[in-house]
């Protein structure tokens, strides 16, 4: 059995749940891959599996108590929260699904769910009108845009006798997950990559400043992807409302060129992907006090900004090996973006339609064109979470080329 998951580090939460008795099982096959694992069982959980069989497995000690005065001694919920690459929930059931989607915090599982700063997957199980309610489908929203991944649930016969949707995964499924998350063995590991993301805003006075619509929706979907795969990723980020994706080095900034500063900061790279929407212009000069009405209109004076995509695809040792840049563009897409590919001398295009009957800009899907030397290729309409996963494949099928 290869240790594809060797030194890694899982903290596994065990809900209460029939499927409870999967998670004995995955703790074997995670440890058979040379993961560390260590246990917390809710107090529903332990109705189901004891303390002692989650012990035996994991080889460490099981966590319950929030107040344990022995366990805050120790190591304390927050360590405890931190001290992990990764954060598991098997089963997850909707209870605590609910939990996490409203930041509640009234045991130690909620607690430390709420108090980590590392990536999350959980694995659904419970009865099938429960999986498709509402409020389960809502929260399960609300967690996926917060950077939560899920694997599963499965259709199948459930406990209560009912067939449905609401099986939680097979262990072997859910270690593929886990895998996939931490990038262990990924196609890119050992690759570095660097990705912008979201709007820069250009302050005009301290109230004012130009920008645009980005909501870094689909850089994020890309920094995560590739992070997925095994690249060492660093994603700098304009001013969005998207929090902080699991797994990958955030650097935030508000202008071009402190966007710019922040790139060549992050180099040397084996891959650049430049999906934000940068100012091109900027104020010449910044007012120090806000500029009031009187009556005529105040003259603004716009200067270029600099040229992320150009600098970083222009030659020389620090140049990543790829770089892709993004267009969009409102007319003659195509047209206009395999121009933009020649005059900024990346490796590839990726060209969207932004105008307004589209709904790219701060919505959920896509429809891109992957333009390189050969010519273009057309995607279709897909979720931007999809295309960053196609972009970050094809990424990686071009470094096995020889």
């Amino acid at each position: 059995m290869a240790a594809m998951l060797h030194g890694r580090r899982i903290l596994l939460i065990i809900a209460g749940g029939i499927a409870a008795y999967k998670s004995l099982d995955l703790i074997r096959r995670l440890r058979e891959r040379g993961a560390a694992v260590r246990g917390v069982l809710t107090k529903g959980g332990a109705q189901f599996v004891t303390p002692l069989s989650v012990a035996t497995l994991s080889r460490d000690k099981v966590y319950q108590d929030l107040f344990s005065l022995t366990d805050e001694s120790e190591i304390g919920h927050i360590r405890l929260a931190r001290e992990c690459d990764l954060v598991v929930v098997a089963p997850a059931t909707a209870d605590l699904l609910a939990k996490m989607a409203h930041g509640l915090a009234d045991d130690l599982a909620s607690t430390l769910l709420l108090a980590t700063d590392k990536p999350i997957l959980v694995a659904p199980a419970m009865n099938f009108v429960m999986w498709n309610s509402a409020a389960t489908q809502g929260n399960l929203a609300t967690l996926r845009q917060r950077g939560v991944r899920s694997v599963g649930p499965e259709s199948g016969e459930l406990a209560e006798g009912e067939t449905g949707m609401g099986r939680m995964s097979e262990p072997l499924s859910i270690v593929a997950a886990i895998e996939d998350l931490l990038g262990a063995g990924g196609p890119l590991r050992g690759k570095r990559a660097l990705v912008t993301s979201g709007p820069t805003y250009e302050a005009v006075d301290p109230v004012r400043f130009i920008g645009n619509r980005s909501s870094g929706k689909q850089g994020h979907a890309i920094a995560v992807a590739l992070a997925a795969l095994g690249a060492d990723t660093t994603l700098v980020s304009g001013p969005t409302h998207l929090a902080d994706p699991p797994g990958v080095a955030v650097k935030r900034i508000e202008s071009a060129e402190e966007m710019l500063a922040a790139c060549q900061a992050a180099l040397p790279a084996d891959i650049a992907v430049c999906a934000a929407a940068v100012a091109d212009w900027r104020a010449r000069e910044r007012r120090n006090q806000k500029i009031k009405k009187n009556g005529s209109l105040p003259a603004l004076e716009l200067t270029e900004n600099p040229d992320i995509l150009a600098t970083l695809s222009g030659k020389g040792p620090a140049r990543p090996r790829l770089v892709v840049g993004f267009a969009a563009e409102t007319e003659d897409v195509i047209k206009n973006a395999t121009a933009k590919r020649r005059r900024k001398g990346c490796d590839w295009i990726v060209a969207n339609d932004v105008s307004a009957a589209t709904g790219t800009f701060g919505g959920d899907a896509n429809t891109v064109h992957l333009i390189d030397a050969s010519g273009a290729e057309t995607w279709p309409r897909l979720p931007k979470d999809d295309v960053a996963r196609r972009l970050a494949q094809r990424i990686a099928d071009h470094f096995k080329q020889p």
